[in-house]
Protein backbone atom coordinates (compact mmCIF):
# COMPACT_ATOMS: atom_id res chain seq x y z
CA UNK A 1 0.00 0.00 0.00
CA UNK A 2 1.00 3.66 -1.04
CA UNK A 3 -0.48 6.50 0.99
CA UNK A 4 -1.63 9.26 -1.34
CA UNK A 5 -0.44 12.67 -0.42
CA UNK A 6 -3.35 14.59 1.11
CA UNK A 7 -3.50 17.76 2.51
CA UNK A 8 -6.71 17.17 4.49
CA UNK A 9 -8.11 13.94 5.71
CA UNK A 10 -11.56 12.86 3.72
CA UNK A 11 -14.46 11.73 5.18
CA UNK A 12 -15.96 8.48 4.25
CA UNK A 13 -18.84 9.76 2.11
CA UNK A 14 -15.73 12.02 0.63
CA UNK A 15 -13.59 9.12 -0.19
CA UNK A 16 -16.14 7.16 -1.89
CA UNK A 17 -17.34 9.79 -4.15
CA UNK A 18 -13.47 10.48 -5.06
CA UNK A 19 -12.54 6.77 -5.27
CA UNK A 20 -15.36 5.88 -7.99
CA UNK A 21 -13.48 8.19 -10.20
CA UNK A 22 -10.08 6.59 -9.89
CA UNK A 23 -8.82 4.07 -12.32
CA UNK A 24 -6.91 2.09 -9.13
CA UNK A 25 -9.25 0.95 -6.15
CA UNK A 26 -7.81 2.84 -2.72
CA UNK A 27 -8.18 1.56 0.80
CA UNK A 28 -9.13 4.10 3.72
CA UNK A 29 -7.50 4.23 7.06
CA UNK A 30 -7.76 7.17 9.46
CA UNK A 31 -9.26 9.51 6.56
CA UNK A 32 -6.08 8.79 4.72
CA UNK A 33 -6.22 6.93 0.93
CA UNK A 34 -3.73 4.16 0.44
CA UNK A 35 -3.28 3.34 -3.18
CA UNK A 36 -3.32 -0.65 -3.38
CA UNK A 37 -0.81 -2.17 -5.46
CA UNK A 38 -0.88 -5.13 -8.08
CA UNK A 39 -0.04 -8.62 -6.45
CA UNK A 40 1.94 -11.74 -7.97
CA UNK A 41 0.93 -14.68 -9.99
CA UNK A 42 1.67 -16.52 -7.12
CA UNK A 43 -0.81 -14.37 -4.68
CA UNK A 44 -3.30 -14.28 -7.59
CA UNK A 45 -3.63 -18.13 -7.90
CA UNK A 46 -3.92 -18.85 -4.15
CA UNK A 47 -6.21 -16.48 -3.37
CA UNK A 48 -8.22 -18.11 -6.75
CA UNK A 49 -8.14 -21.64 -5.39
CA UNK A 50 -9.44 -20.56 -2.30
CA UNK A 51 -12.42 -18.32 -3.51
CA UNK A 52 -13.01 -21.56 -6.24
CA UNK A 53 -12.64 -23.98 -3.12
CA UNK A 54 -14.93 -21.72 -1.12
CA UNK A 55 -17.73 -21.15 -3.64
CA UNK A 56 -18.16 -24.26 -4.36
CA UNK A 57 -18.47 -25.33 -0.42
CA UNK A 58 -20.90 -23.09 0.21
CA UNK A 59 -23.25 -22.74 -2.71
CA UNK A 60 -26.70 -22.70 -1.72
CA UNK A 61 -26.21 -21.96 1.90
CA UNK A 62 -26.64 -18.64 1.71
CA UNK A 63 -23.55 -17.07 2.14
CA UNK A 64 -21.40 -14.43 -0.04
CA UNK A 65 -17.53 -15.47 -1.48
CA UNK A 66 -15.90 -12.36 -2.51
CA UNK A 67 -12.47 -11.72 -3.85
CA UNK A 68 -10.27 -8.39 -4.00
CA UNK A 69 -12.61 -6.23 -5.87
CA UNK A 70 -15.00 -6.19 -2.89
CA UNK A 71 -14.74 -3.74 -0.06
CA UNK A 72 -14.47 -4.44 3.10
CA UNK A 73 -15.75 -1.96 5.95
CA UNK A 74 -14.95 -2.20 9.63
CA UNK A 75 -17.68 -0.19 10.45
CA UNK A 76 -19.61 2.95 8.60
CA UNK A 77 -16.96 5.52 9.04
CA UNK A 78 -14.06 2.92 7.88
CA UNK A 79 -11.42 2.01 7.96
CA UNK A 80 -12.31 0.14 4.59
CA UNK A 81 -10.21 -2.59 2.55
CA UNK A 82 -10.14 -4.71 0.02
CA UNK A 83 -9.26 -8.52 1.59
CA UNK A 84 -8.10 -11.06 -1.22
CA UNK A 85 -11.42 -13.17 0.07
CA UNK A 86 -13.24 -12.72 2.37
CA UNK A 87 -16.86 -14.43 3.07
CA UNK A 88 -20.27 -13.51 5.18
CA UNK A 89 -23.18 -14.76 5.74
CA UNK A 90 -24.93 -12.57 7.08
CA UNK A 91 -28.39 -11.54 6.21
CA UNK A 92 -27.54 -7.74 5.94
CA UNK A 93 -24.32 -8.47 3.94
CA UNK A 94 -27.11 -10.55 1.68
CA UNK A 95 -27.67 -7.74 -1.01
CA UNK A 96 -24.93 -5.52 -0.93
CA UNK A 97 -23.68 -3.48 -3.89
CA UNK A 98 -20.89 -1.58 -2.25
CA UNK A 99 -19.73 -2.68 0.90
CA UNK A 100 -19.75 -5.43 3.41
CA UNK A 101 -19.40 -5.00 7.07
CA UNK A 102 -20.54 -8.64 8.68
CA UNK A 103 -17.94 -11.00 7.08
CA UNK A 104 -17.37 -14.47 8.89
CA UNK A 105 -13.83 -14.95 6.96
CA UNK A 106 -11.60 -12.73 6.37
CA UNK A 107 -8.00 -13.87 4.12
CA UNK A 108 -5.16 -11.68 3.10
CA UNK A 109 -2.24 -13.66 1.20
CA UNK A 110 0.84 -12.12 2.03
CA UNK A 111 3.32 -9.65 0.30
CA UNK A 112 6.67 -8.90 1.53
CA UNK A 113 5.25 -5.20 0.77
CA UNK A 114 1.83 -5.47 2.35
CA UNK A 115 2.73 -8.52 5.31
CA UNK A 116 3.23 -5.95 7.93
CA UNK A 117 -0.11 -3.88 7.67
CA UNK A 118 -1.70 -7.23 7.31
CA UNK A 119 -0.62 -8.58 10.36
CA UNK A 120 -0.74 -4.96 12.04
CA UNK A 121 -3.25 -2.26 11.81
CA UNK A 122 -5.32 -4.34 9.78
CA UNK A 123 -5.73 -7.07 11.77
CA UNK A 124 -6.44 -4.47 14.61
CA UNK A 125 -8.78 -2.96 12.89
CA UNK A 126 -10.58 -6.25 11.49
CA UNK A 127 -10.83 -7.65 15.14
CA UNK A 128 -13.11 -4.90 15.96
CA UNK A 129 -15.85 -6.75 13.47
CA UNK A 130 -18.18 -8.60 15.24
CA UNK A 131 -19.20 -11.01 13.19
CA UNK A 132 -15.22 -12.12 12.42
CA UNK A 133 -14.70 -15.75 13.50
CA UNK A 134 -11.37 -16.70 11.29
CA UNK A 135 -8.75 -14.11 9.89
CA UNK A 136 -6.22 -16.12 7.67
CA UNK A 137 -3.20 -14.98 6.76
CA UNK A 138 -1.80 -16.96 3.69
CA UNK A 139 2.21 -16.83 2.58
CA UNK A 140 2.70 -16.51 -1.01
CA UNK A 141 6.63 -17.33 -1.00
CA UNK A 142 6.07 -21.01 1.02
CA UNK A 143 3.91 -23.09 2.29
CA UNK A 144 2.59 -22.26 5.35
CA UNK A 145 -1.13 -20.20 6.66
CA UNK A 146 -2.13 -18.90 10.13
CA UNK A 147 -5.44 -18.71 11.28
CA UNK A 148 -6.67 -16.48 14.12
CA UNK A 149 -9.85 -17.18 15.75
CA UNK A 150 -11.89 -15.15 18.60
CA UNK A 151 -12.01 -16.53 21.96
CA UNK A 152 -14.42 -16.11 24.46
CA UNK A 153 -11.60 -14.02 26.79
CA UNK A 154 -11.11 -11.63 24.20
CA UNK A 155 -7.56 -13.22 22.88
CA UNK A 156 -7.20 -14.51 19.53
CA UNK A 157 -5.91 -18.25 19.51
CA UNK A 158 -3.66 -18.64 16.46
CA UNK A 159 -3.30 -22.24 14.10
CA UNK A 160 -0.49 -22.97 12.02
CA UNK A 161 -0.19 -25.28 8.97
CA UNK A 162 2.55 -26.34 7.09
CA UNK A 163 2.99 -28.75 4.07
CA UNK A 164 0.83 -32.19 4.73
CA UNK A 165 -1.55 -30.00 7.14
CA UNK A 166 -5.31 -30.23 6.81
CA UNK A 167 -6.68 -26.56 7.27
CA UNK A 168 -9.80 -26.24 8.89
CA UNK A 169 -11.99 -23.42 8.59
CA UNK A 170 -14.77 -23.61 11.26
CA UNK A 171 -16.05 -20.56 10.85
CA UNK A 172 -17.85 -21.96 7.17
CA UNK A 173 -17.12 -25.92 8.19
CA UNK A 174 -14.68 -26.60 5.86
CA UNK A 175 -11.47 -28.41 6.02
CA UNK A 176 -9.26 -28.85 2.67
CA UNK A 177 -5.15 -30.06 2.69
CA UNK A 178 -3.32 -27.11 2.99
CA UNK A 179 -1.85 -28.41 -0.67
CA UNK A 180 -4.63 -27.18 -2.50
CA UNK A 181 -4.34 -23.88 -2.06
CA UNK A 182 -0.86 -23.97 -3.88
CA UNK A 183 -1.70 -25.51 -6.67
CA UNK A 184 -0.28 -24.70 -9.59
CA UNK A 185 1.46 -22.17 -7.81
CA UNK A 186 4.76 -21.40 -8.33
CA UNK A 187 6.64 -20.58 -5.00
CA UNK A 188 9.44 -17.96 -4.86
CA UNK A 189 12.83 -20.93 -5.40
CA UNK A 190 11.43 -23.88 -6.96
CA UNK A 191 11.20 -24.56 -10.44
CA UNK A 192 8.22 -24.70 -12.40
CA UNK A 193 7.33 -28.02 -13.31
Amino acid sequence: MVAMPKEAKMTPQEYFDWEEKQPIKYEYMDGRVFAMTGGTIPHNDIALNLATALKTHLRGKGCKVLIADAKLGVSEKGPFYYPDVMVSCDERDRRATKVIYHPCLIVEVLSPGTEAVDRGKKFQNYRRISSLKEYLLIDAEEMTVECFRPQKNGFWEISNYAAGDEVNLTSVDLSFPIEMLYEDVVLEGLEAE
